[in-house]
């Protein structure tokens, strides 16, 4: 099999190949395919299921160099070793949104991620930073809710201060409490144009708030996401899990190396994991510095601090 790829006329070809052609070196040698620069396209030759790898490595490092500007040898081995993995990911776990992206699991622990909240109304994910915990229990609502398969998102978080207090910050309690629940903005976002987003949480189809708002109601035929659980008290984690209604999922996320409650109080998160744990029809995943999809660096900085807290 043979095809021909376009480049992207704003690339650095040298940027592109690498010094001394050593990404598409890489590539000949890690996907077993003849890659062949002529101007302004690559001509890729070899088994087809290898020359469909190769153009997908190919797709994910234009698309980098174009958005970063930069591409390293660290990039191109990532952009191989995700279609490594992807070679186990079943197409059916491909989440479609609004905004019509694909979104699609990138390691083998995002993959059980996924298949655990799609094969259980209740699940607990704890990870690192830059795993996808919110990224994708966002999707998988989204997705539902794009399906008609449930009728309303509620994505809350604990407003807990790190360092600071909430009295004290300026504005109203809105402006208050918008600064702990940006990150699940910016995931919705991500999924659905700016005006859609904006109708659904006018018409309460998709509510952001912070976790103590979800007291005293029962959700049903709902996405439920419970974000940053790892500062929750025991008590405001038996609320949450109290409000699972009829036809609905809830979705418990959290980093228990990144707690910000006092000394003396025990993560709501962590006692429900070890309460919780034996009981059939909940799921529970942990995700690691491997399953780290943002910028190189944070899976490295990840690793240093474990390594520190270790040593320490």
């Amino acid at each position: 099999m043979e095809i021909t790829i376009q480049l992207d006329s704003a690339h650095n070809r040298l940027e592109f190949f690498g010094p001394a052609d050593s990404h598409l070196r890489f590539l000949r040698k890690s996907l077993g395919v003849r890659i062949t620069a002529r101007q302004d396209y690559l001509v890729v030759t070899g088994k087809d299921s290898d020359v469909a790898k190769a153009a997908g490595v190919i797709d994910k490092m234009q698309k980098h160099l174009l958005k970063h500007r930069s591409l390293t040898a660290a990039d191109v081995s990532t952009f191989v070793g995700q279609d490594e993995q992807a070679k186990s990911l079943d197409a059916g776990l491909a989440i479609t949104v609004f905004s019509k992206k694909i979104i699609e699991p990138n390691t083998a622990g995002q993959l059980k991620y996924v298949e655990t909240m799609l094969g259980n109304d209740l699940s607990f994910c704890i990870g690192p930073a830059g795993t996808g915990k919110t990224y994708l229990a966002v999707a998988i609502a989204v997705s539902m809710l794009r399906k008609k398969q449930i009728r309303r998102i509620i994505l809350a978080r604990p407003a807990v201060e790190a360092g600071e207090k909430l009295g004290f910050l300026p504005g109203d309690l809105q402006a208050k409490v918008n600064p702990y629940l940006r990150p699940l903005f910016d995931a919705l976002q991500d999924m659905m144009d700016f005006a859609q987003m904006r109708k659904f949480m006018e018409l309460d189809i998709i509510e952001v708030i912070p976790l103590a708002f979800m007291r005293g109601r029962t959700l049903n035929e709902s996405v439920i996401i419970c974000d940053e659980a790892q500062n929750t008290m025991p008590l405001q984690m038996l609320m949450v899990l109290t409000r699972l209604g009829h036809g609905s999922k809830m979705i418990i996320t959290g980093d228990i190396t990144q707690i910000d409650l006092e000394k003396d109080q025990k993560s709501g998160m962590i006692e429900a994991v070890e309460t919780l744990r034996r009981i059939k029809g909940i799921g529970f995943v942990k995700l690691t510095q491997r399953d780290i999809v943002r910028h190189r660096l944070v899976q490295k900085i990840v690793l240093a601090y474990k390594k520190k807290t270790k040593a320490d």
